[in-house]
């Protein structure tokens, strides 16, 4: 089996900000608190130290073993459970939503990051302890991006009439169509039995979506001391009320926040914060929270309150208070004595939004980390790529791109243009220098032809590359074919694929596998060849 990496910042599938961020470029380094390498969390555990305070290490430990109670947890869990309560002890953070039998792949690269990292942070500071959490995202009302995900060529879809938060529907009738479907969809055999096994053990009748997607979790990796955490806790969101209070009062985020995007041109802004980022949260319903002077409603409902009855509300129960996207990374770094966060480059790029907001509050920010990144290759595909001569990096690129570059490859001819044009720029720098000795206005005219001397090489550029790749078409459409193996509607698989269809194809060999190569200190993106 081997592993080939490939630099993030070579790929077009991360954004510009991502990759100045991983350059560590000076436009981007008010926006995050240290950059992720081993040295810097020493900082980092200092000042998370000094930040968090140490009753809320009872109260978390509490929590967990309650939201643990029923469950069968290996000697490794139990021991980061209660090494939680040791001043000495962090974690390591990744969230995500409730995807159907977890989604996407990526999922579970984030969760290895996570468990990974905390492997990598042990051996550097073993005077210390490290905790690898997943926070399920079980508050999110956003069903849609979660009720479907694909199997092999399948798309497969829960239809429930259930709204409000998502981690509080109920595994009924609904969901059972959906389980038919998928493993109609799963071969017979010891991989596919231990799959549908493994998801009727979590899946059950009468468990919410967030208790089946703990189990699930729970037995993917609790043997590596994973730590499931439900932030829809009434003893969690108590240690939150002091910061929602003055977010209700002062809107913190929404001034915070904006002044950071003020700064974010040329880089795309992913999420506008509203006057206040905070969700009213009661069965089937999860709706924003608008204040108005002294009054506050809640948007599509008819609840209003005075501003004091609502702060005394959030009081006796703060479990009706639910935190946005904004919000929420900051609730998470309050009952938390967590180190570092780790997500794919959308969420990092939103994170670094926050910093402002962070600081305002007086909460430390976290260290961002881009999780692991894996395609997973056939040893037949790879024997298709070696004949085919094509590198995985050119693999990565645009479809237009890879046919030009392999075009290029492919043929003798040069098309290489830029001497040419820059001969060209040349012999009308002489000619810019003339126009000014002759008659100024005159710039312009040999300016426009200038551009149109390079339009006319970069058409014929184009023509020549045309007429080549009619001449080694059959070579480039099996290069295409590998390419649409690979990427999927000229996609990441693992923005697409289910682990599922990793396990049929691999068996436990895949999972192992990422667990013990996957490394989230290095930006890159990871290519498995399985035998």
């Amino acid at each position: 089996m081997d592993t080939d990496c490939i630099d993030y910042r070579s790929l077009h599938q991360f954004s510009s900000l991502i990759k100045d961020y991983l350059d560590q470029n000076p436009k981007v380094q008010s926006w995050y608190n240290r950059y992720p390498n081993l040295e810097n969390f020493k900082a980092q555990l200092v000042e998370k130290s000094a930040n968090y305070p140490s009753e809320f290490r009872s109260v978390l430990v509490a929590e967990l073993k309650d939201q643990f109670r029923g469950f069968e947890i290996s000697e490794k869990t139990k021991v980061n459970l209660d090494s939680l309560h040791s001043s000495t002890t962090f974690s390591v953070t990744t969230g995500h939503q409730l995807n159907l039998f977890t989604g996407p792949v990526y999922f579970i690269y984030k969760i290895v990051s996570v468990i990974n990292l905390c492997n990598e942070l042990k051996k550097t500071y073993p005077e210390h302890d490290f905790v690898p959490v997943y926070w399920m995202a079980t508050e999110d009302h956003d069903f849609e991006e979660i009720q479907s995900f694909r199997f092999q060529n399948t798309k497969i879809t829960w239809n429930t009439p259930q709204t409000g938060a998502v981690g509080r529907f109920l595994i009924d009738d609904t969901f059972e169509p959906t389980r038919e479907t998928f493993y109609a969809q799963i071969p017979s055999g010891e991989r596919g039995d231990f799959l549908r096994e493994l998801f009727n053990a979590a899946y059950q009748k009468g468990r919410t979506l967030a208790e089946a997607t703990r189990h699930l979790v729970h037995s993917l990796f609790d043997e590596h001391g994973l730590v499931i955490i439900d932030g829809d806790a009434h003893s969690l969101k108590k240690a939150f009320v002091p910061f929602v209070l003055q977010e209700i009062r002062e809107q913190v985020s929404n001034l915070a926040v904006q002044k950071t995007i003020q700064e974010f041109a040329p880089y795309k802004v992913q999420v506008n914060p509203r006057e206040t980022n905070l969700f009213y949260l009661a069965e089937g319903i999860r709706e924003r929270i608008v204040v108005e002077k002294n009054n506050v409603s809640i948007l599509n409902t008819a609840l209003q309150f005075s501003l004091a009855e609502f702060e005394s509300m959030i009081q006796n129960n703060p479990q009706c208070i639910s935190p946005n996207v904004l919000l929420r990374p900051l609730y998470q770094e309050i009952i938390l004595p967590n180190l570092a966060y780790i997500g794919g480059g959308g969420e990092i790029a939103y994170w670094l939004e926050l910093k402002t907001m962070f600081s305002q509050f007086k909460v430390t920010f976290p260290l961002l980390m881009l999780r692991n990144s894996v395609v997973n290759v056939t040893q037949k595909q790879e024997q298709k790529r070696q004949k085919l001569a094509v590198s995985y990096e050119e693999l990565f690129n645009t479809q237009e791109q890879l046919q030009i570059s392999s075009t290029q490859r492919l043929s003798s001819l040069n098309f290489d243009f830029e001497s040419q044009k820059q001969f060209l720029k040349d012999q009308f720098e002489s000619l810019y220098q003339l126009a000014l000795q002759t008659d100024k206005s005159f710039v312009g005219a040999v300016k426009a032809q200038e551009q149109k001397q390079i339009k006319g090489l970069e058409n014929l550029q184009k023509r020549m590359i045309r007429a080549e790749k009619r001449v080694h078409s059959e070579q480039l459409e099996r290069i295409i074919a590998l390419q649409n193996e690979l990427f999927p509607n000229q996609g990441l698989q693992e923005r697409s694929a289910n682990f599922s269809t990793f396990y049929m194809e691999f068996g436990p060999v895949w999972m192992e596998r990422l667990l013990q190569e996957l490394n989230p200190l290095e930006s890159c993106f990871s290519v498995f060849i399985f035998d």
